[in-house]
């Protein structure tokens, strides 16, 4: 039996000083409502709600678990979401993030962070795609600047564990910003086998589909060699689960070498390896490789050379029998 959607709180419903003005986003773990406070200024308030634990009737504020057996699940998933929102709390980075508040009500707990204005680079990428593509300075410019804020995260002991291009928030001053973490999404599943796990395929590391194989800074770094990937490929890589079976996930260069620098393309092919020990081990490797000088696309060069001998092969005076 399919599992019934939850309802929203409804427009204009006052949460503590906070007033809805509309549904955001929803999804299987968590709902976020665009709302404004006694100031009238605008925020983000993400809520903890669990459809295949908890569920909210229509026209009811209160949130109830569905069966005494996922009280304790819908329980342990609500510690973990406040311990994240108190740690994403003490993070101050204009990279990630900024969470302004957290707090209990209706028998859940609610994270109000800052309203960012822009656009996704999801969206960024539909825009490029079927044209050029991403420019590679404005790759290289977002995730260096992204990868100073998830370092941030790393030293608080705190990994995301959903980055694709969804969650990276493009402001109109061009900054890049992290959104929606999904780390207590994770810790949730994966102490509890019964639950389906929760990540995106295609931008999730294979350990993230194993619940024996360690999680670290590695993790995220595959989801940030992903995001790179579809920057290229206007696509998600192959799911790491299928690759693991049968990998078909072509090195970027072989379609992409033209307009593309290599080194960019190898870090990238480095950040997907499925073995999480061949991957760059932490943030500053990459921000390092992102910083170095670009060569030419190996293509475009070849390419030009073979179009000049043409040239001179159609202004060389032919010999006559």
């Amino acid at each position: 039996m399919a599992t019934p959607s939850n309802q929203p709180l409804a427009r204009g419903y006052q949460l503590q000083n906070y007033t809805i003005a509309k549904l955001l986003s929803a999804g299987g773990f968590s709902i976020v409502y665009l709302a404004h406070d006694e100031n009238d200024y605008p925020v983000a308030i993400k809520e903890y709600l669990p459809n295949s634990l908890a569920l909210r009737r229509e026209g009811v504020a209160v949130v109830q678990a569905t069966s005494d057996e996922n009280l304790a699940l819908f329980r342990h998933g609500l510690k973990c979401f406040f311990e994240e929102g108190k740690t994403l709390a003490r993070i101050q980075h204009p990279n990630i993030v900024r969470v302004i508040n957290f707090f209990r009500a209706n028998e859940t707990v609610y994270m109000v962070m800052e309203y960012e204005r822009g656009r996704t680079l999801q969206k960024e990428i539909q825009l490029k795609f079927g044209r050029e593509g991403v420019d590679e300075k404005l790759i290289r410019h977002v995730f260096f600047h992204l990868l100073n804020g998830l370092r941030e995260v790393h030293l608080n002991k705190l990994l995301h564990l959903d980055i694709k291009p969804a969650n990276i928030y493009i402001r109109k001053d061009g900054s890049p910003v992290l959104l929606d973490f999904g780390s207590a999404r994770q810790a949730l599943t994966t102490e509890h086998t019964r639950l389906t796990p929760m990540y995106t395929p295609g931008f999730a590391a294979p350990e993230q589909y194993s619940r024996k194989t360690q999680q670290g800074p590695w993790t995220d770094i595959y989801g940030v060699g992903a995001s790179m990937f579809a920057c290229i490929a206007g696509t998600a890589p192959q799911a790491a689960d299928a690759r693991e079976k049968e990998d078909k996930l072509e090195h970027l260069s072989n379609k992409f070498g033209d307009r593309y620098s290599p080194e960019l393309l190898e870090l990238i092919h480095q950040c997907l390896q499925l073995d999480p020990v061949q991957r760059p081990q932490s943030v500053p490797q990459i921000q390092k490789m992102l910083l170095e000088p670009a060569s030419p696309p190996a293509r475009r060069s070849s390419l030009a050379a073979t179009l000049k001998r043409a040239w001179i092969n159609m202004t060389l005076p032919r010999n006559r029998e």
